[in-house]
């Protein structure tokens, strides 16, 4: 919390995602951030325990739901921001550069030719720089491309909340092999939070802690300037890229990413039901690299 916002972090331990509740005290007005829909990969049920705790939060503190914001189309979980939508409104908005994400995962996945990767299915798509306001609270979009082409940072007041492109100072940064990633934007991009005031507050999107402490989602830029394992001062770009590849051609796929980025690109939108009513996940066979073995 500082002086002009109010922030809640919800933590989900099965994805490790941190989502979270910006408000305005003063208004009342807010923004959900990266929201999760659970899902169970075994049976292929969808289910709404994390969400509803966002709800609860939003109901409890009669708070009026401006923005619903995506950082990135995320590769780890399906979001709730369209289960959000419906129950307490607010617009769902992401970066611009999704429209490049959509078309690479359309053809991927072979989506129905309804789908225009046009990001179209967002209610808002922001430029880079684009500013916005949160009750009293002013926000800018900073897009911080790297991780994926369209990732996006908040600043909001003197707070910026970074999806996945720096994690916790012990834990580091993003991976950059996704389709579309690249670790020279990814340097560049976490040199551009890293050059906000050293006092401003980061929320990070995951935390994966090392088992001597519990998950953390709240560090400073000053901390992570000189702490941050794999982007402190003194790490050059060439230095990181070669670390980056080479710690990214070990990593396995993540365990939802076929699953999470046909709904997450349609901004929380199940695909379409076929004749039977039912909703059905599209899976690319033997589509994506082996990573980790």
């Amino acid at each position: 919390m500082n002086a002009r916002i109010t922030t809640q972090a919800f933590f989900d331990p099965k994805t490790w995602t941190v989502s979270y509740v910006v408000w305005d005290p003063a208004t009342q007005r807010a923004a959900v951030i990266d929201p999760v829909l659970d899902y169970d990969f075994k049976s292929g049920h969808t289910s709404t325990t994390s969400a509803d705790q966002v709800l609860a939060y939003v109901v409890e503190h009669a708070l009026h739901v401006d923005w619903i914001l995506e950082t990135h189309a995320h590769a780890d979980h399906l979001s709730g921001a369209r289960y959000l939508q419906q129950r307490v409104g607010g617009r769902i908005a992401i970066g611009e550069n999704i429209r490049t994400v959509q078309a690479t995962f359309k053809k991927l996945y072979n989506l129905e030719r309804s789908f225009l990767p046009d990001g179209s299915q967002f209610d808002h798509l922001f430029k880079d720089g684009e500013t916005f306001r949160i009750g009293e609270a002013e926000a800018t979009a900073m897009l911080v491309p790297g991780h994926t082409p369209a990732d996006m940072a908040y600043l909001i007041d003197d707070s910026v909340f970074v999806g996945d492109t720096l994690f916790m100072p012990d834990v580091g940064s993003a991976r950059a092999d996704f389709p579309g990633g690249e670790a020279h934007q990814l340097y560049r991009s976490m040199h551009r939070l890293l050059a906000l005031p050293p006092e401003t507050t980061m929320y990070v999107c995951h935390d994966y802690p090392p088992a001597s402490r519990p998950a953390r989602w709240q560090t400073t830029v000053a901390e992570q300037k000189a702490l941050n394992i794999h982007v402190r001062d003194g790490i050059t770009e060439d230095e990181f890229v070669a670390m980056r590849q080479a710690r990214d051609a070990t990593l396995e796929v993540p365990t939802l990413i076929l699953p999470s980025i046909q709904v997450n690109v349609r901004a929380g939108h199940l695909p379409p039901a076929d004749e039977n009513g039912v909703s059905y996940l599209r899976i690319p066979l033997n589509t994506l690299p082996i990573h980790g073995r």
